[in-house]
This record gives C-alpha cells, sequence and structure tokens, in this order.
C-alpha cells in the first residue's frame, strides 16, 4: 500500500496498513469514504446503548449501527457521497455532531460533513521531508497572517518566507473551536479543520505548496483539553476525568477506566494529520497538562506509532513538545524509559533573554536577569536543572545535559510570551532597533533550532492579543475575569483587551507591507543575511553543544560564543548592555568579521571593530552598545 495514494481506501485494506503498529487495538474513528459511494461510520460512544446516524443531506433518513463489547459503533452505508451532512443521535434523543467529523462547515453546534480526504491530487510525491537540524520554524495563527484571514491566504506569502530563509512553518492550531476568532487552544473537534480557516482541503492545499518550495509543515495540536463550547464527547464516553484539572478545563482521560479508548482517539488523530494532511511535525501543545500514570503512557505510545509510520513511509516525521518541566525525559528515547519526543521547546532561553533586554523582573522574569544565565542557555539549554526557583518557590528542572542541540526549540518571541502579555505587545514596542537585531543575532546563531514569530523578522508592529467568539454569556465573562487573573504577578499597567470584542481580533492582525518600508525592510533583509550564514558556513549549520565554548563577562553583560565544525570556526560576541565594551577574549590565530549588528548597512551607529582580527593568544574585541559581531577564522 501507498501512502501518498489518492484512490480510495478500503477497510481491509486500512486493517493490512496497521497491521504492523505496536498496539494491535487501534481502531480507526470517524466517517470514512470506501468504494462504489459507501461510508464506514465508526464512533466510541459506550454510554449509549443505542446509536444511529441521522443522515441529512442529499436525503434525511436514518440508521442505526452496530454496537461491540469496547463500546464502538459501526455501520457501512451505502450512498452517502463526499459533502453529505449528518448527526449521531444516541438513544434516539440527543443529535450531536460527530467526535472525529472532518468538517463542521456550519460551526461546533451543527452537523458534520463527509470528506472525502484522499481524493486531493497532491504533487509532492518526491518529498520525504528535512532533516530536523535543518529546521528554521516560523509560527504564524492563519486568523491574523492575513487581511482574509484564510488558509488559501498563507499560499501567496510562501515565497516570501522561504526568500527569508525558512525551510519549516508552524501553523497555530486548525481544529475546529467556537465561532470565528479564536487562538485556536478552545478546539473541540481534533480532526476537523477550522471552517473559517476553509476547511480541510484549504490545509491540504497549504502543506503541498510548502512542499513543492522545499518547506516543512509543522501543525499544533492540542491533547491536553477541549475547548468548554461545543464539547460534546462526554455525551459520548468518559473522554474526560475528574481526577484531575487543568488550567484550561477537564482533563483528558488517558489513565483511568476505558482509557485505551481515548488513548486510540487522540493517536488516530495524530496519524491523519501525518498520512492524510503529509504533515512533517507535530507540535504537542502543552504536554505538562497530560497527566498519564500507566507503564505506557499516552505520549510513549504516541512516538511509537509516529515512528513506525515514519520508517513504513521513508517520511521524515517529528513530534515537538512544549512543556516547562524542564524535563529530558521527554525527549529521551523510549529504550531509556523516555516518552521518545523527538524535540522540545525551551522556555528558559526566552526567559533569559527577554529579561537581560528588557529589564523586566515580574512573573516567572523574576527568576532570570544575568548573562550567566543566559551563557547556560547556549552551552546546556536548560538553565533551571534543579535549582530553587523563586518564582515557582521549588526547585525547578533536572539536566539538559544529554539533550542534543537539535532537540531544542528556541525563540525569542512566539504566541505564548507576546499574546499573554496584557496588552500583546511585542519586543518591537518595549525595546530599540538595535536590540531587536541583537535578539535576532542570539536566537539565529545559537545551536538550536530557532522558531521566528510571525512578524518578528521585520518588527510588526500590531500586537498579537487574545481574541474569542463565544456565543455563551456566561463563559464570555468567565474568560474576561480568567485573563485578568492571568496577570496577577506581573506590574504591567493598563486594561486588558477584551477577547471577545472582534476589535481585539482585527487589531492583531499583521500589517506586511511595513517590511517593504525603512527599517523594516533593513530589518527584514538582517534576519536575510543571519539566516544565510547559519545555513552556509558549517560552523553555524552544525547544531552542537559539545562544539561550543561560552565565556561570561557578568559585570560588562556580554557573552561570548565559540563555536565550530571541523575546519570551520566562528566567534560571536554579544554586547547586552547600553554601553561600548572592550573585551579581551582567550582566543588565538587569525579572524575575519562577517557580520555586525552596528554596521551602517544596518542601519546601526558604526561598526567598532576592525575587519581582521589577530592574536598569539587572545583578540581585543571593541563592541557597540546592545550589539554583536560574528567572526570566521581564517
Amino acid at each position: 500500500m501507498t501512502t501518498w495514494s489518492c484512490e480510495p481506501q478500503t477497510a481491509s485494506e486500512f486493517v493490512v496498513s496497521r497491521q504492523s503498529r505496536a498496539a494491535p487495538w487501534w481502531r480507526r474513528v470517524g466517517a470514512t469514504c470506501l468504494d462504489d459511494g459507501r461510508c464506514e461510520f465508526t464512533v466510541w460512544a459506550p454510554r449509549a446503548k443505542r446509536l444511529e446516524i441521522k443522515l441529512i443531506e442529499p436525503q434525511e433518513r436514518i440508521v442505526s449501527l452496530d454496537g461491540d463489547e469496547r463500546g464502538y459503533f459501526q455501520a457501512v452505508v451505502p450512498g452517502v457521497a463526499p459533502g453529505s451532512l449528518y448527526l449521531f443521535r444516541l438513544d434516539g434523543d440527543k443529535e450531536r455532531p460527530d467526535p472525529a467529523s472532518a468538517y463542521q462547515p456550519f460551526g461546533v453546534h451543527k452537523s458534520s460533513q463527509v470528506c472525502h480526504l484522499r481524493q486531493f491530487p497532491w504533487s509532492d510525491a518526491r518529498w520525504s521531508g528535512l532533516d530536523l537540524e535543518d529546521y528554521v520554524i516560523y509560527e504564524l495563527h492563519v486568523g491574523t497572517f492575513s487581511r482574509e484571514g484564510t488558509l488559501d491566504a498563507v499560499i501567496p506569502r510562501l515565497d516570501h518566507l522561504k526568500e527569508l530563509g525558512i525551510t519549516a512553518l508552524e501553523i497555530m492550531p486548525v481544529a475546529q473551536f467556537p465561532g470565528e476568532r479564536n487562538w485556536g487552544y478552545d478546539g473541540v473537534f481534533p480532526f476537523a479543520v477550522q471552517s473559517s480557516y476553509g476547511g480541510p482541503h484549504a490545509l491540504q492545499s497549504v502543506v503541498d505548496a510548502c512542499h513543492q518550495r522545499g518547506m516543512a509543515v509543522v501543525l499544533d495540536v492540542v491533547y491536553n483539553h477541549l475547548g468548554p463550547e461545543g464539547n460534546y464527547l462526554a455525551d459520548f464516553g468518559p473522554y474526560f476525568t475528574d481526577q484531575y484539572r487543568t488550567p484550561w478545563g477537564q482533563a483528558l482521560n488517558f489513565d483511568g477506566p476505558q482509557s485505551d479508548e481515548v488513548v486510540n482517539f487522540f493517536v488516530q488523530n495524530a496519524l491523519q494529520w501525518v498520512d492524510t494532511f503529509h504533515v512533517d511535525a507535530l507540535r504537542l501543545d502543552a504536554i505538562h497538562g497530560i497527566v498519564d500514570r500507566n507503564a505506557q503512557p499516552f505520549l510513549e505510545l504516541l512516538s511509537g506509532e509516529i515512528d513506525v509510520f515514519a520508517r513504513n513511509t521513508g517520511r521524515k516525521i517529528f513530534l515537538i513538545a512544549e512543556t516547562d518541566l524542564n524535563d529530558a525525559r521527554f525527549v529521551f528515547s523510549r529504550d531509556r524509559h523516555g516518552y521518545g519526543m523527538h524535540a522540545q521547546w525551551n522556555d528558559d532561553f526566552h526567559h533569559a533573554v527577554h529579561a537581560l533586554v528588557t529589564g523586566e523582573n515580574e512573573g516567572y522574569y523574576q527568576d532570570f536577569g544575568s548573562v550567566e544565565q543566559l551563557g547556560k542557555a547556549f552551552s546546556s539549554g536548560y538553565v533551571y536543572t534543579g535549582e530553587y526557583s523563586e518564582y515557582r518557590k521549588r526547585r525547578h528542572g533536572n539536566s539538559s545535559r544529554d539533550i542534543d542541540a537539535q532537540q531544542l526549540v528556541v525563540f525569542t518571541q512566539n504566541h505564548d510570551q507576546v499574546g499573554n502579555r496584557m496588552l500583546g505587545d511585542r519586543l518591537a514596542q518595549s525595546i530599540s532597533f538595535e536590540a531587536q537585531k541583537l535578539c535576532a543575532g542570539l536566537l539565529i546563531l545559537s545551536p538550536f533550532l530557532a522558531l521566528i514569530f510571525m512578524g518578528q523578522e521585520y518588527g510588526e508592529t500590531a500586537p498579537f492579543q487574545y481574541f474569542t467568539s463565544h456565543s455563551d454569556p456566561s463563559l464570555i465573562e468567565a474568560v474576561r475575569r480568567g485573563r485578568n487573573q492571568e496577570f496577577a504577578a506581573f506590574a504591567w499597567k493598563g486594561e486588558a483587551p477584551d477577547p471577545q470584542d472582534e476589535t481585539t481580533f482585527l487589531n492583531s492582525k499583521l500589517n506586511p507591507e511595513l517590511a517593504d518600508t525603512g527599517p523594516h525592510r533593513t530589518l527584514w533583509s538582517f534576519y536575510q543575511q543571519l539566516l544565510a550564514l547559519r545555513r552556509t558556513i558549517p560552523a553555524l549549520h552544525h547544531l552542537s553543544k559539545e562544539n561550543l565554548r561560552v565565556q561570561v563577562f557578568e559585570q560588562e553583560k556580554c557573552l561570548v560564543v565559540s563555536r565550530w565544525a571541523g575546519n570551520s570556526r566562528v566567534l560571536l560576541a554579544f554586547n547586552l548592555s547600553s554601553q561600548p565594551r572592550s573585551l579581551k577574549i582567550s582566543q588565538a590565530g587569525n579572524w575575519e568579521e562577517l557580520l555586525n549588528s552596528a554596521g551602517e548597512q544596518w542601519a546601526g551607529p558604526g561598526r567598532r571593530i576592525a575587519a581582521r582580527l589577530s592574536g598569539e593568544r587572545e583578540v581585543q574585541l571593541h563592541l557597540c552598545a546592545t550589539s554583536f559581531s560574528l567572526l570566521r577564522s581564517l
């Protein structure tokens, strides 16, 4: 069986394709188009004694499903074409959309639609993916990335991102959420692509367009909770548990009675994205919100399935975890009793940079603020590896020594670190132009996977604020109160924008035309040059914590980093102070300066370093305030 086939898939083909998987109890869910106009419907609904399909279009009819001992109901129904609308009727009473619906064209409360997702005319048959080391990630929110706010509107911008040097597009969650405005973390139909974004075929078009340009696609998925509005899964079965709570609502049942079927539901969801949608990597949102005490937990089973799928198809597919636990076990291999994630976000890098360049020391920033911490982030990964955290009032983290550099995603901005500020203000609103370039250098010249948040590359001025479009008045008010409570630990001034007000959403839309004007154009070109150097210089392209040496100048607020790969050696000198600095560096040899952020071509005050340096035992650097220099060994 070929994974890329656009032909209808029969039930027997599906079973064969799953025979090599680790768990024999995996089972497909949802509506699957078969041959001869038939459609197979499968739903897990152990709380229902009787379950029927109510087919609405083109002709209304009721069809009974057969149940089994595990609580699955199934039927193969003839005469069901793609585009047919349907609901499930539980015990002759409640009518609900399909929990595994592929499309909700009329929103979260209305009927589901049958989609033949394997009919898409893919053109990426030769695409097998990128190595993780080659990922330069660009995170975007579909609704605010363009005026149109659709997936189709992403495609015309791909060439510009490719020219910038982006190799992987990360799309914030697209699972169907209530209304038309949301970050995506309130999704309630994990298999359905948001209708206001354009639906499933629009996402397939974006992925195909990226692959045509040699770009990978990372999709953000949420397996720690579902949103509150339109969440009907509890009517079908014990998808949730009261044993645990998450900050965002009821926890999913990954380790209680009947939890195997909940695990199956979300494993099938992940396989849908990498198989039917050809997605190259999944970013798993806030896995610290997943509580699973099984000896074989959900995350471990998921990584095993993804690895099997990648091996069977010859594709490079990755799981990238978001976690704030600083726990290396998430990326340890399963044979080392880890979870087998391929990479994880590293918030500590962001916090170390942010506290230094902004001077903020409230909330979790109170744990940061020294150059030594930034040096540890460069050389090790985590800053907190078991030390006491004043913010948490306890010790935090474990050693990141055994985590490969390419397993850590770092950033100086992302949707959380911008959007969870009271006003959603970006770094461009709080730091100087020189500091923006300094942050770019710290990020892109680091030995880790770099993530750029949409608009960051040209200094976007629009905020990225939290927005919703719920319909329940009590829920709307609860969200408003909850947002204000989140800011209690910070000394931010002002009033949080109303998430429900459409203006909050509209204010968050990008202004891409800025990239062609004045300093914004200069900053864009600066990012482009940095990414080109990262791509073409072996010492920068090779992501390694072993081939790296850090020197910290705490009093001067400077950091010097040496990196090498084979005969390629570079020297990175960062001045995070507001004063010019002269440093003597224990680094012998002859050096050529490749880039200086203070250079006049980058709208800086002018370089304060010789184009070439040499020394038998050391070299002396003269750095402008809030700047950095990149040198290459001759």
